[in-house]
């Protein structure tokens, strides 16, 4: 299993970026790969094209289980066929930046809306009070890590990291 953090090279800077802390805590489950508007990472599109990754493109709504979702206006050249479950990918790309910054990445990576995805839905809100312009029902970066990780069966790595992140966020 591995987890590719998909991020805006303003996060590489930021004291904030709960992304370091996943990567630093997962035993190399987790790795960053710099979103690069004009050149692609070859290894993320790869994934996509062959159908091995799908991306969390993270909002919280008030249900307890997860949904994978295609989008209605992406047109796909193979056809997808349900059902799809998380449980069918071994990579799972999560973009890493400000709400705004990663809606940013969306919008200008037609490779990342044409990946299948899928949307985490949690009962709880997120408990990240570190940065201001938080997404009402938004998870962090490492709150979505921790929920992916439940998911994927990797309960003992998901508790170290809560504990890491209870810690960090203070």
């Amino acid at each position: 299993m591995k987890i590719i953090l998909l991020t805006h090279e303003r996060e590489l800077h930021r004291a904030t970026n709960t992304g370091n802390l996943a990567i630093e805590n997962t035993n190399n489950i987790v790795e960053r790969i710099v979103w690069e508007r004009v050149n692609p990472s070859k290894v993320i599109t790869q994934l996509i094209e062959n159908n091995e990754a799908a991306l969390l493109y993270s909002k919280a709504t008030p249900v307890t289980d997860v949904t994978l979702t295609i989008s209605s206006e992406v047109k796909f050249e193979k056809p997808v066929l349900p059902p799809l479950n998380i449980e069918a990918y071994e990579n799972i790309i999560i973009i890493d930046g400000t709400w705004q910054e990663a809606k940013k990445i969306f919008n200008q990576s037609p490779y990342l809306k044409a990946s299948p995805h899928f949307t985490l839905k949690t009962a709880a809100n997120s408990l990240y009070k570190l940065r201001a312009n938080q997404l009402e029902g938004g998870l962090c970066t490492i709150e979505c890590i921790i929920e992916v990780l439940k998911l994927k069966g990797q309960n003992k790595i998901a508790a170290e990291l809560i504990e890491k992140f209870d810690q960090f966020n203070g």
